[in-house]
């Protein structure tokens, strides 16, 4: 069962005794207070920046402030304020959007907990091409997460929707069915259908396995472009021209 679980396991010390949890309250009870304050300082100051969390760190009498912003930001004065009123070094930090999601937690669309603030150890890239290759709307209230960047769970699937596409033909390429010829204009790739608008207009769906479809190649790389062919270089002729000739030589007399 140990070997099932994640990892790295995290070493249980002991069970807390009623003077840790009294000392987890108090340290909560900072931290909301430090929160409340520094949003109304910003609010005051009008910086622009996103106050994300607090954490208290009782031994080295240290609050850590965490926070979103588009560019660098002038908060010295907020650093003041925070001095006077926590009686505590303050320390800014600020992060992306995606750590402050996972920092914060969540719900996503799909009604689970966000996956950063749960199991996903680290971020990774991903872009607008999945999303066109799973065939999902372009729509960014759809394809977007809690932190307002494409969602991670697009990239989960991705290469399976790559390979099991290759599979079916492209929108609105002609192809011969059983019902006659006609145009793609549908692809289900999950479970494998082709609708196409014949030319008689009614629009059919079939099994990928009923059509005589010869599946997609990948491109090798680096031959996305045809290569250019240099021309054999023009060697200039030799002018043909009179030879040097000296006029004759005179004598004097």
């Amino acid at each position: 069962l140990r070997a099932d679980l994640p990892k790295p396991l995290l070493r249980v010390l002991r069970i807390a005794t009623p003077a840790d949890l009294d000392a987890y309250n108090k340290r909560a009870q900072v931290e909301d207070k430090a929160i409340i304050f520094g949003l109304e300082k910003i609010a005051q100051l009008k910086l622009p920046m996103n106050l994300s969390r607090a954490i208290y760190l009782p031994e080295a009498k240290k609050t850590l402030f965490y926070f979103t912003a588009e560019g660098r930001v002038d908060f010295r004065e907020l650093v003041k304020e925070l001095v006077q009123n926590l009686k505590t070094k303050i320390e800014m930090r600020q992060v992306g959007v995606r750590d402050e999601a996972k920092a914060i937690t969540g719900y996503g669309v799909c009604g689970e907990s966000l996956c950063c603030s749960t199991f996903l150890k680290e971020f990774f890239p991903v872009t607008i091409r999945m999303a066109k290759d799973q065939g999902l709307a372009l729509n960014p209230s759809k394809i977007s997460g809690a932190c307002g960047r494409l969602m991670c769970c697009l990239q989960y699937e991705h290469d399976i929707y790559k390979e099991q596409i290759k599979t079916l033909p492209k929108i609105n390429a002609r192809i011969e069915t059983p019902g006659g010829a006609g145009k793609v204009i549908k692809n289900d790739i999950l479970q494998q259908k082709v609708t196409v608008r014949l030319d008689d207009e009614n629009i059919l769906t079939y099994q990928v396995t009923e059509l005589n479809i010869p599946k997609r190649q990948d491109k090798p790389q680096g031959q996305d472009k045809p290569q250019r062919q240099h021309k054999p270089q023009r060697q200039d002729r030799p002018k043909q021209g009179r030879p040097n000739q000296q006029p004759p030589r005179r004598d004097k007399r």
